[in-house]
């Protein structure tokens, strides 16, 4: 695992969530809020593999 692959990642996430509360306001309720914990679960990836990255 690289820097770049964790940057990358956590970047596309939080772009992810922006599309999803700002701009996917068509889609069902269920829809966004699966997205939602999508992109959540992306952030907490790259927090994660970056204090293993730290640490290590």
């Amino acid at each position: 695992m690289n820097w770049a692959a964790i940057v990358l990642v956590g970047g596309f996430a939080l772009t992810w969530l922006g599309v999803v509360v700002f701009a996917a306001d068509a889609s069902a309720l269920w829809v966004r809020l699966a997205q939602a914990a999508f992109g959540v679960f992306l952030v907490g990836w790259a927090i994660q593999k970056t204090v293993v990255m730290i640490h290590d």
